[in-house]
């Protein structure tokens, strides 16, 4: 699995349009959570490109200010770990914590 990684805001606008031409996911990971490791580790093992969704991932601890940023340009409250599936500019599915799996992202695509 090949990680986008976030570091500024301005690629939430690339996100947003990107997402009309192949849904993006959006990792929300704190890296000193177990429960946050567990949850992107789930999301690795399982991942498929064949899925057709290009998936980023935040540093929470590192980019802060973006996760905030995503909360109010994708009208999603914040929470860690998260998971927020983006298709034409907007968030149709997010998931936190233990509900966050690749089979609940595969329902959602």
């Amino acid at each position: 699995m090949n990680w986008n990684k976030i570091t500024s805001d301005a690629q939430l606008d690339e996100i947003k349009e990107e997402s009309a031409k192949q849904p993006v996911l959006i990792f929300k990971h704190s890296t000193t959570c177990s429960i946050s490791a567990m949850a992107l580790s789930r999301m690795e093992r399982n991942w498929s490109d064949q899925l057709g969704v290009k998936p980023y991932y935040l540093d929470l601890l590192a980019n802060r200010p973006i996760s905030k940023q995503i909360e109010q340009v994708f009208g999603v409250e914040h929470e860690s770990p998260q998971v927020l599936l983006i298709r034409n500019g907007e968030c149709v599915y997010d998931a936190s914590h233990m509900a966050i799996s690749f089979v609940g992202l595969q329902q959602a695509v």
